[in-house]
């Protein structure tokens, strides 16, 4: 009989399995793994940073908090919905994705996912290397870059053990660090009432913060089930959802409201957020960095894990550790080329980000929870009409309303910049599934399709 692994005693053996389907025989873990490891995981510099942002659009205290409340729990949600399907196909989030919208349709998510996850792991080894050159300022930024990935890397190359025995160290690390940060913020909230210059609209600048809380925190969704997927099929789901949301939610939306006091303190909202934290804790400010330079490797290891997953679901037929490997030096390449304009590349990147996002969400959530055409047992066919149709409109039709340096579109012109794009896509593509999905059940070719993944 195989030897199940534990989380402690098997933590520095490299993890065997990629994207295949966890047996019963090796499922293991606790559901409070699952508040400590998206606790540990958000408690990190990317929320730190986003919440500098509500301060420079000028919003007052009490919306930004309303803002960042509202973001974050419609993110924990995501998060903790998908999560929830991991016992239940023991799979990576992705190949349940690929198995919904087909072996050859199911690699479009999978590669806007592989570019998500490369991607932030870049934005937080950026943040990361200013940090340990706050610490050492005679350190090159190449220098520090590569010092973080070597160990970012090591994580993910042993796998979901020691990524789970890491977050659960780090949230007791980094829940003590930065409360006592927290304490020290508190002390000086009479700055609070400082915010930059007001917003023309503030109903605008609330919904930019907003929709960015929700496209950070919604974008561990991709990654949720990849965590959840060892645990036995017989754990209760709700308790898997719960366990994933109030960990999301409370780490970042904890950090976050860290970041927005840092800013409204220093009077700066448009500066370094490293600096200006390592400025502003005066006495503390070396546990400050410390603090989010752990934060960030509590993220990155999750995003080298995922990506490398990401990577094997495009049928990249290469070791999991390998491409973790590989993920490690090509997010190493990306935070050195984007090292000279954090601030423009992160802005950018996190609204960009859930645009594809929240019309795939639509997709996975209504089919899991509502439509339930995919069973654990299904063989994905090679494409599937409805799934895939149902993304492109909702993505389709959520042009017009978004809203980016890059790209405004003409409904996010007209609301002056509110940027609705989220809504509309998860709101669209979920519908247009729901009718696609219940056309199908009246066919009974449609109905015993949909039972063995068959359109």
């Amino acid at each position: 009989m195989t030897q199940v692994p534990r989380y402690g005693s098997d933590a520095l053996k490299i993890e065997p399995y990629g994207i295949d389907t966890i047996a019963a025989q090796e499922r293991h873990g606790r559901i409070a793994g699952q508040f400590t490891l998206w606790l540990g995981s958000n408690l990190t510099i990317a929320d730190f940073a986003l919440g500098f942002f509500p301060v420079s659009l000028g919003l007052s205290w009490d919306w930004t908090i309303a803002a960042l409340v509202i973001g974050n729990i419609l993110g924990g949600l995501a998060l903790g919905l998908c999560a929830g399907m991991g016992p239940t196909f023991g799979l990576p989030q992705l190949m349940i994705s690929r198995r919904l919208f087909g072996s050859r349709t199911g690699l479009v998510p999978a590669f806007l996912n592989y570019l998500s996850t490369i991607g932030w792991f870049s934005v937080n080894n950026i943040l990361g290397s200013y940090g340990l050159r706050v610490l050492f300022p005679g350190l090159a930024f190449w220098q520090a870059a590569l010092m973080l990935v070597v160990v970012q890397g090591l994580i993910a190359v042993f796998g979901h053990n020691l990524i789970h025995l890491y977050e659960r160290v780090m949230s007791i690390v980094l829940g003590l660090l930065f409360a006592l940060l927290s304490v020290m913020i508190l002390r000086r909230r009479a700055l609070f009432a400082y915010h930059g210059a007001p917003h023309s609209d503030p109903w605008i600048a609330f919904a930019l913060v907003v929709a960015a809380a929700l496209s950070y925190l919604g974008s561990w969704a991709p990654y949720a089930s990849d965590y959840s997927r060892y645990l036995p099929s017989t754990v209760r789901r709700r308790q898997v959802i719960q366990a994933s949301f109030w960990g999301g939610l409370l780490g970042s939306l904890w950090l976050e409201l860290v970041g927005a006091g840092v800013a409204a303190i220093s009077r700066n909202p448009n500066g370094n957020p490293i600096a200006t934290l390592h400025q502003v804790a005066s006495g503390l400010g070396l546990v400050a960095v410390l603090a989010i330079i752990l934060g960030g490797t509590a993220a990155d290891a999750l995003n080298l894990y995922s990506n490398a997953l990401a990577a094997a679901v495009l049928n990249i037929r290469l070791p999991r550790w390998t491409l973790a490997v590989v993920a490690s030096l090509v997010g190493l390449g990306l935070s050195l080329a984007g090292s000279g304009s954090f601030e423009g590349y992160y802005d950018n990147f996190l609204l960009l980000l859930g645009y594809w996002l929240t019309p795939w969400l639509g997709v996975m959530l209504v089919d899991f929870y509502w439509v339930r055409r995919v069973l654990p047992t299904s063989v994905a066919p090679p494409w599937s009409r409805p799934q895939l149709g149902s993304f492109l409109i909702g993505l389709a039709v959520s042009v017009p309303f978004m809203s980016s340096t890059l790209y405004t579109g003409p409904v996010a012109h007209w609301l002056g910049g509110a940027d609705l794009t989220f809504y509309v896509g998860f709101v669209v593509s979920g519908g247009v599934y729901t009718l696609w999905a219940g056309a199908l059940s009246k066919d009974p070719k449609g109905v015993a399709g949909g039972q063995d993944g068959r359109d």
